[in-house]
């Protein structure tokens, strides 16, 4: 069935998902489009090659409408209670560090107001965006995160009334702020064809991945905290120090016609990393990144306190794209507040280690459960389909209590894995496995099914493991391996398949 829908809108600018049956991240052909303002006449047209339409320069308050081959698609933008313009506080491409002058102008919007970044390269420290209020960085503008971490403000893990603040790989730690950092961020939008450039490539910050400085992790590119009914669109998010996005216990946070982009050998640099969040949508957001494309987290429990867990849940990716990360669709390992009703449909992985995978390990707790991806195509992904318990992560990962194989007494720190569907999924150039599938012995996986699931091998695969824990054996051209685990269907051969067809 065909899409057509306004996926999220601004006082000016609007991202519209125009999607023919069948389509992924691109166009089966490019389709045209005209917007015509109802009382002015057409204000816009061209042809997209992408299911996801986005269009900036519209008018606060406005009625339009959008005439495609899909059909037409009436809307109205917001109102703006304020167009603030950065460079009437200062804020300039010839100034070397304009982090002063960017956060006066940040500070002097109105609610529901809008702040518009000029076109040109700002070079900037980190500032925090606040509630209801739009940034708007056209096409054109760039912010610039400078390199020099004096001074640099770092997050607290709580705040003073012992609310979360920042956390890292599932707990709550100190970290450098975001360049771009929004707490408590309810009715924000980010938003445009611009780019934020977190500075990853400059400084010090993908020599130390895993240790802190001043008493403080690496920053994100983009961190949001608290908020609800939040909005990202059109802009490229790229270079980030740590992970590129990461909304921190967000609900109804909506995300589309982004580009999220790394260098490959950057550390740690994963896509977007909703964690603890409600409510989310992805769509039309192309990937290639150092890590993990996309990464769900639901936090890591610890021996002490946990009252930081927290579910995530109800999350929809579609029409995405997704290149070179580790994994295309992660979730885990930190998922100790569980992590449910995730659906993936409508996407292309190309040349990420894995598709789906799902990762965790004893001492975790929580479950994931309800993941339902359909209609992806995969090239060039060595195992499509992940699910491991054993993985070694944390120093005490490859440790016995971890990685035994035998039964271990089920507790609370037990994670459970169950109902996983996989439905029309085409995988070409696997290497390893179609899908690898280990549980706990304590704890089997359940409840995962396969259907009109089809996979073409690399003639030139090495062997290799599919994944990441002790004891688990290199394997080529593996089809559906499985231990401690129960799955229904299989992968079928597209030779085969090809063969009763002709």
């Amino acid at each position: 069935m065909s899409s057509l829908r306004i996926l999220s809108a601004t006082a000016r600018t609007v991202s519209i998902l125009l999607a023919p049956k069948g389509a992924r991240f691109e166009q089966p052909r490019p389709l045209d489009w005209t917007l015509a303002q109802l009382n002015k006449g057409a204000v816009r047209s061209g042809a997209t090659d992408k299911t996801v339409v986005f269009v900036e320069g519209l008018d606060p308050a406005q009625d339009y409408r959008l005439k495609t081959p899909l059909g037409d698609l009436d809307f109205t933008t917001p109102p703006c209670a304020g167009l603030v313009e950065a460079a009437s506080f200062g804020v300039t491409a010839e100034a070397d560090d304009n982090t002063a002058a960017l956060q006066a102008a940040v500070d002097a919007v109105p609610e529901g107001g809008t702040l518009r970044l000029a076109a040109g390269y700002h070079r900037t420290g980190p500032i925090f965006l606040k509630p209801h209020m739009t940034l708007w960085l056209p096409e054109g503008a760039v912010i610039a995160a400078h390199g020099d971490r004096a001074g640099w403000p770092i997050l607290p893990p709580h705040d003073a009334d012992g609310r979360v603040l920042s956390t890292w790989e599932g707990v709550p730690e100190a970290m450098f702020a975001a360049p771009i950092t929004a707490l408590s961020c309810d009715g924000l939008a980010i938003t445009g064809r611009g780019i934020l450039d977190a500075g990853g490539d400059r400084g010090d910050w993908w020599q130390w991945p895993k240790e802190t400085r001043d008493g403080a992790r690496r920053p994100r590119a983009l961190y949001l905290a608290h908020g609800r009914d939040v909005i990202l669109s059109g802009v490229t998010v790229r270079n980030a120090p740590s992970w590129t996005i990461h909304p921190y216990k967000c609900d109804d946070l909506k995300v589309s016609a982004l580009r999220v982009e790394n260098p490959p050998n950057s550390p740690n640099t994963d896509g977007l990393n909703p964690e603890s969040c409600t409510n989310v949508a992805i769509t039309g957001v192309a990937f290639s990144v150092g890590d993990d494309c996309i990464a769900i987290k639901a936090g890591k429990r610890r021996l002490e306190d946990n009252t930081h867990l927290a579910p995530c849940r109800d999350i929809v990716i579609s029409h995405c794209l997704m290149e070179r990360g580790h994994g295309a669709v992660v979730l885990g390992s930190e998922m100790s507040g569980d992590i449910t009703a995730v659906t993936v449909q409508d996407c292309t992985f190309c040349q990420t280690d894995r598709g789906l995978r799902i990762k965790t390990r004893r001492g975790r707790g929580g479950t994931v459960a309800d993941v339902k991806l359909s209609n992806v195509d995969m090239v060039d992904v060595p195992t499509p389909l992940a699910v491991n318990a054993f993985y070694f992560c944390d120093p005490d990962g490859r440790d016995d209590w971890v990685q035994s194989r035998q039964a271990a007494p089920v507790s609370d720190t037990t994670p459970h894995i169950r109902d996983i569907s996989l439905c029309d999924v085409t995988a070409t150039g696997v290497t390893l496995a179609a899908a690898a599938v280990l549980g706990l012995p304590e704890a089997p996986v359940t409840g995962i099914t396969l259907k009109n699931c089809r996979v073409s091998y690399d003639p030139n695969a090495v062997a290799d493991v599919p994944l990441m824990a002790c004891n688990v054996p290199a394997t080529r051209h593996a089809g559906v391996v499985v231990e401690f685990g129960d799955v229904q269907g299989t992968f079928t051969l597209l030779s085969d398949e090809k063969a009763l067809t002709s």
